[in-house]
């Protein structure tokens, strides 16, 4: 509903990219202030590989790889933005008891992203990259390229950052009864073949230790989240 008017599909569609429209800008604003800091990420992402000094192979790569920095960080910033956006779109479409979770769900979604961000570069990141560097290290020596190794970090951090908000996302899908604990229960199978699937398409290495250190958190957020649906 509009000032007590339904909106015809065309209002919809307009609204839709007004919102788009701001969440873009906001994106774009974030990644160029990111831009100030990108020498300081890179080296915090570097970290965890000790002595190991990455590698550059094409002209290209280095710059590559510092702006996709910069736009991953603009993306976390610019989070709150994205979420506002994206509940007034849908705000007209809700009953007003259900609007009340709203406001847990913007500021829990951005904190649930961020803490999603430092599990995985404090409790993930650390553990897989010691075990690569190790595993075959008595035949090769290991030598990275900074794109392949930026590509994997931040392919980690932005999807655990978001599967962090699925708690949260199933908690207000059973405030407003879309789900129940007893269909999350129902399809618990499914979510460890969801949670498989997810894994294998974020972890870009075809090995299975790096499909379970993304699949074993993807789950477990599954159940924290059917936990939620019962205090629902």
């Amino acid at each position: 509903m509009d000032n007590g008017k339904r909106m015809t599909i065309f209002e919809h569609l307009e609204d839709l990219r007004g919102r788009l429209i701001k969440s873009v800008i906001a994106l774009l604003v974030t990644t160029l202030f990111s831009l100030i800091f990108t020498s300081r990420f890179l080296k915090i992402l570097t970290a965890p590989m000790g002595n190991l000094q990455p590698i550059f192979l094409r002209p290209t790569e280095m710059i590559i790889t510092y702006f996709k920095i910069a736009l991953i960080c603009g993306v976390a910033l610019a989070m709150p933005v994205i979420i506002y956006q994206f509940v007034l779109f849908i705000l007209p479409a809700l009953k007003p008891k259900e609007k009340r979770y709203l406001y847990i769900i913007v500021p829990g979604a951005t904190i649930s992203f961020v803490i999603g961000l430092l599990f995985a570069y404090f409790a993930l990141l650390p553990f897989a990259v010691r075990y690569l560097l190790s595993f075959g290290g008595d035949i090769a020596r290991a030598q990275w390229t900074i794109g392949e190794y930026i590509g994997f970090v931040t392919t980690i951090l932005l999807w655990i950052g978001v599967a962090f908000e699925t708690p949260l996302v199933i908690f207000f899908l059973a405030k407003v009864g879309i789900v129940t604990p007893a269909m999350l229960s129902r399809y618990r199978k499914y979510a460890v073949l969801a949670a498989a699937v997810i894994a294998a398409i974020i972890t870009p290495t075809p090995d299975p230790f790096n499909m379970m250190i993304v699949m074993v958190p993807l789950y477990l957020l599954y159940e924290a989240g059917a936990l939620l649906a019962k205090l629902a």
